[in-house]
């Protein structure tokens, strides 16, 4: 594992955007073992549930005592998903770091998803961001825009519409607005453009990269979120995981890819391959027979491999929330 600062972040979403997508429920005790494994490796940011009612996502249910324990790894931002002001309440009273609130570009999407219309998630984000700056301002907040890139319920969604939505919401107070492939449709021009159309409206406010390896693409269109100055890339070990409510949706990036790609290309991450590998133990152990993905860790590391590549610092424009956010918990990794 790489010991300088590294020049991405990687952050794990499986315990939850994985989990939430698998009939099974994973039980506490191994979910608590696979995301310490997870930290062991290196990650340093993991979405670790989502406050849902547990009547929708029996998977969710034992979410705040998750996070009570994932608070106990040092150094580790623990982040939570949640959909509305209800789910906030919840999420911050347990403890979290980090909210991600979804936020769809897709009309369709957004019913399906959250049973509210875009605008009227708009006076959800309002809400979270006004119980947060009044209870705990040192909590970050993300909206994530899902189905920036496409919908498999409506089809083609309009790069202007994504743009607006990045924008209100980061006029609403949420710290920044990244843009998700929840369907698996973007290809790596588009992925270009349409971060470079959201950098252009709300700069250094632009957030991570969640993309899914749907069809095959999800690796190429991080290197395009790369390329145009990304430094935030959401994944799943395994690449567990998808949208249970955009049909035909699977496949998110494999965190054991992802890693390989950059710490081979000379870009690091902070993550210690070998345990990374490591850690799909407790998670085939927790979910016996569940699939699970990745290129490197069927193939293996090269021969003579060495992890321990060139670090570069943060790029400026992901310093300014993430070291804010360390300088609210005070603490650093």
């Amino acid at each position: 594992m790489t010991t300088s600062t590294p020049s991405v972040l990687i952050s794990e979403v499986g315990p939850r955007d994985g989990l939430q997508s698998v009939s099974r429920t994973m039980a506490t005790g191994d979910k608590k073992r696979w995301i310490s494994a997870l930290h062991a490796a290196g990650l340093r940011e993991i979405e670790v549930a989502s406050f849902v009612p547990a009547s929708l996502l029996p998977q969710m249910a034992d979410a705040a005592e998750i996070v009570q324990y994932a608070l106990t790894l040092p150094g580790l931002t623990v982040m939570a998903l949640v959909p509305n002001l209800r789910g906030a309440q919840s999420a911050i009273a347990a403890g979290v770091h980090k909210l991600t609130i979804p936020v769809s570009a897709s009309a369709a999407h957004s019913l399906a998803n959250v049973r509210k219309s875009r605008e009227q998630m708009l006076a959800e984000v309002r809400n979270i961001v006004a119980l947060r700056n009044e209870i705990a301002p040192h909590v970050h907040i993300e909206a994530n825009m899902s189905t920036a890139f496409g919908c498999t319920i409506q089809g083609e969604v309009a790069e202007d519409d994504v743009v607006r939505l990045a924008a209100e919401c980061v006029a609403a107070g949420v710290d920044e607005s990244g843009l998700s492939d929840t369907t698996g449709m973007a290809n790596p021009a588009q992925v270009r453009r349409l971060f470079d159309k959201v950098r252009a409206a709300i700069g250094d406010r632009t957030g991570a990269a969640h993309m899914h390896n749907t069809r095959g693409l999800g690796l190429a269109n991080c290197l395009a979120a790369y390329d145009v100055g990304v430094r935030t890339f959401d994944s799943s070990l395994g690449g567990l995981g998808g949208c249970p409510y955009a049909p035909g949706a699977s496949g998110n990036v494999v965190t054991e890819d992802l890693v390989f790609m950059f710490e081979a290309m000379g870009v690091s991450t902070g993550v210690d391959l070998e345990k990374l590998i490591a850690a799909r133990a407790p998670l085939k152990a927790g979910l016996p027979g569940e699939p699970v993905y990745g290129m490197t860790p069927e193939a293996g590391l090269p021969k003579g491999w060495n992890h321990s590549v060139r670090a570069e610092p943060f790029d400026k424009l992901r310093t300014g929330p993430v070291e804010a956010l360390r300088q609210a918990q005070g603490e650093r990794s």
